[in-house]
């Protein structure tokens, strides 16, 4: 995650009043922190991945950089298998990392978990220049291709994308 894309998902965490934040995709924990960084002092950072091994390696991150055992909630296993046992309306934000052939269907879990007024991003969705050039793409590139083309024909959220890192897709989840 670049410098840029964090800075931009601490100001929205702190711009959202964020005391619960879902993320999809752990990785090493540098977004968690960033997201930490910008959440209330309450808030609590659920985080979803795979990977056990991952989240062990965040969790001493999020210790390392001073923040209290119960600031996250580490969840192993897949989003889509983790993310429909989450409360619904219940989160200020959700940070998708996780397999890009999947954002189509974290967006809908996302809609469903965030409060009216709550944010959905969604990392990587530039796929280093991939989604506008006119080649032939893989699977992946076209699904972040039709992601962006639903949230921006959506009735139910005010989108916004964000040239930070490989593109940082924001919208606001409306009344």
């Amino acid at each position: 995650m670049s410098p840029g894309t964090g800075a931009a998902l601490r100001l929205l965490a702190a711009t959202a009043d964020a005391k619960a934040v879902a993320e999809i995709g752990t990785g090493t924990g540098v977004s968690g922190i960033y997201l930490l960084l910008g959440m209330r002092p309450d808030g609590v950072l659920t985080t979803v991945d795979p990977e056990p091994e991952r989240q062990q390696f965040a969790r001493q991150a999020f210790r390392a950089a001073g923040f209290a055992g119960n600031r996250a909630r580490f969840i192993p296993g897949r989003a889509l298998d983790v993310l429909p046992r989450l409360a619904d309306g219940g989160y200020d934000l959700v940070f998708c990392d996780g397999d890009r052939t999947e954002y189509l269907l974290y967006l809908a879990e996302s809609l469903r978990l965030l409060r009216p007024g709550g944010l959905v991003c969604f990392e990587g969705v530039f796929a280093d220049g991939r989604t506008v050039d006119s080649g032939l793409q893989p699977a992946e590139v076209l699904s972040l291709r039709e992601l962006l083309r639903t949230v921006r024909e959506s009735e139910e959220l005010l989108p916004s994308l964000l040239p930070v890192g490989d593109g940082l897709l924001c919208a606001v989840r409306r009344g």
